[in-house]
This record gives C-alpha cells, structure tokens and sequence, in this order.
C-alpha cells in the first residue's frame, strides 16, 4: 500500500508506483490522503496514476494537528479492511509521518522512501524535521537516497540491513518528464503555447531567474525579505526577468503580491503543472527557493540554487557546490544572485554537479530491495 498527500509526495512515488505495479510479484494499492488537492491531481494526471483510496482531506490552511489526526482517523478503517503486507510512505509531510504512525500502530510494516535526511535542526525546517525522525522510529525499511543519509540513519540506530541507499526517486520522475520535452517537439510545441498564455515575453531562454517560496519556517519576516531583495535584483537588472510561481497559501501570496506585484520584469504566476514547472526549470539561469526537492531537481539539471534557508538537509548539494545557503539576509540574496549573473566563474563553479541523488534507477532499486526483503 503507497500512501501519499502532497505534490512533491506523488511526483517521488509515481516511479515506485510504476515499478511495483507493473511487476506481477506486487499488488499495489494507491491511497491518497489530498493534503494537497488541485496540485495533487495535477501530478496523478501527468503520471496517469490510479488512486484505489482518496480521503480527501484538504482545506486552506489547515492546521498541522487537525491534518495529523484526519490523516490517521481516515487511514485506520481502509489499513483494517486492505491489511497490507506494507505501508510504503515518503519523505517528510504530515502525511508521511502520520501514516507511519498509524501503520507502526496496527502493526503494518513501514517502508521509508527517502529516508534519513537530516538538518540536525528540529525547527529548520519545521515541522518536516522532527516528521523525518519519528518516521524514522517507526519504519521497518529505510530507502535512502545517499551514503550520507545511510550514515545518518546508522548514527540514529538503525539496523544496516534495514537499510537500502537508492539514489533519489526524484531524478526518475525527472528524467521521464524532461525527455520528453527534449525528444519530442511536437509536445514542446503544445507547453511553449500553454506558457505564451501565462508569460508575455516567453521563451525568455536563460534570462530568467525562477523564485519559488512556501516553507513554514520563512512565513512573515523571512517571506518579506525575500521578496524585497527579489525586487532589488529585478531593478538593478532590468534585462533579466524574474518568473515566480506564487505558492497559493494566504501566508505567501498576499506578501508576494504586495511586495512584487508592479515590478514590470517579474512575472507572477499560479503554480505550474509539474511538466511545465520542468521546462521552465530547464530554460531558467538559476534558482533562489527554499523548497528541499529543487535542491535536488536543480544540480541534474546544472542549473545553480540558492536556498533562502539557514540549514539545509540535502548537505550533498552544499558539498558539491551547486547549492549555496543564502538565508532571508537581503544583501547577502541580491549579492549572490547579481554574482550568478555577471561574474562566468561563479556561475560554472555551481554547475558541475557529480550527481549525488543518482542517475533515475532509484525505483528499480527500491523494487528489487522489497523484492528481498524480509520484514
């Protein structure tokens, strides 16, 4: 049983899904809680992926703990009348760890798809870094992405043959995607059409810096400087635009629009579908977000990232250098970003990525771990 809420969630689990289902050896069934709703469907649609079970939890901001105990109330009939054999879960969200919970307490085996990350910070980010650790406790298997988050999970004592490293299921759902816009232009054709619609001067070919903005952590003050110091990069640049697609919390949007919302070089958006997000992703210069999936999409993709965060739990990026920690600090964002634009050695020092969350057979590993398994 694959049990995910979000859009990061289903973009991570639609290869695990695939793998496992087309496999004889795996009855798999889909539960979706809907944490997130529009985005979700946006996902399962691209991916064409058959939901056995939607709980249909979302609401506007929806308090964290209301959406832990509907999780776990809606999981427990559908665990008690499916008793699966495993509850596959991934990464960090509510929905994550409250189904862990659940299946950990009517004794269903967990399995962790990108475990072992760490901040070693519970509050950065929060609450998705005490999710990983309780997650942790209860998972029967351990599907990390690196060397460095087996490390992590050893140091937190967790049994070695619990533990599988992968890679990232992130790259193959990414690879997937990106070929196709690539090799088939007849489909690119159709995306560059969609996109006309929603940005005037597109295609803007790498002349353009992506910002994206949603984490907990930065609602407020760190929201705020983010904005203004995109607003200084867009005037001091006139000749670069600046595309963002508004995360649609009230916490965000309201802040964003009213800080960017008549600056003639930055284009507003709503959320992008994820295959359009990926070829604007692949024609932009660099990133300033603080989302943790960009962290890892970004560096395949040799584009430079610089994450409006303090900590970061994808230290792999941070040791490679494609990835630089620049906070919520105004000047310290429009110097690094004014750095990426002028000076050709700060921005090819960020693009040479060795690939650390693996090369898109992440699925297949974790097919073949499940396999073997005994549990």
């Amino acid at each position: 049983m694959l049990v995910f809420g979000t859009r990061p969630e289903a973009i991570k689990m639609a290869p695990v899904y695939n793998s496992l289902s087309y496999d004889d050896n795996f009855k798999v069934h889909l539960c979706v809680t809907a944490q997130h709703r529009e985005l979700l469907d946006q996902v399962i649609e691209l991916f064409d992926l058959p939901v056995d079970t939607d709980l249909n939890l979302m609401k506007m901001d929806q308090d964290i703990v209301d959406l832990m105990t509907n999780v776990m109330r809606g999981l427990k009939p559908v665990i008690t009348s499916l008793n699966p054999d495993m509850l596959l879960v991934h990464g960090d969200t509510m929905t994550s760890v409250s189904a862990a919970l659940v299946g950990f307490l009517m004794g269903v085996p967990v399995g962790h798809v990108e475990a072992g990350l760490r901040s070693d910070d519970l509050n950065s980010p929060f609450p998705e870094e005490l999710n990983r650790r309780v997650t942790t406790i209860t998972a029967s298997l351990h599907f990390a992405p690196t060397e460095s988050n087996r490390q992590n999970l050893l140091h937190n004592g967790v049994s070695d043959n619990r533990i599988f490293v992968t890679g990232n299921t992130v790259i193959d759902a990414l690879q997937n995607v990106v070929k196709r816009i690539r090799y088939d232009s007849s489909h690119r054709n159709r995306l560059d059409q969609r996109l006309n619609l929603m940005l005037p001067n597109w295609p803007m070919k790498n002349h353009f810096i992506l910002v994206t903005c949603h984490r907990r952590e930065n609602f407020g003050h760190g929201i705020k400087n983010i904005c203004e110091a995109v607003k200084k990069i867009a005037g001091s640049n006139p000749h670069t635009s600046v595309v963002f697609p508004v995360h649609p919390n009230s916490n965000v949007a309201g802040v964003v629009k009213g800080i960017l919302g008549e600056t003639k070089n930055i284009f507003l958006i709503n959320p992008l579908p994820y295959e359009l997000f990926c070829y604007v992703l692949m024609e932009s210069r660099f990133l300033i977000t603080d989302s943790g999936g960009l962290q890892e999409e970004a560096p395949f993709l040799n584009k430079p990232v610089l994450v409006t965060r303090s900590k970061t739990e994808r230290k792999e990026a941070l040791a490679d250098g494609t990835i630089q920690l620049v906070g919520t600090d105004i000047n310290l964002i429009v110097e690094k970003s004014n750095s990426l634009l002028t000076d050709i050695d700060a921005f090819n020092n960020m693009v040479n990525s060795s690939h650390p969350y693996g090369t898109g057979d992440a699925s297949l590993k974790i097919k073949e771990a499940l396999t073997n398994a005994i549990f």
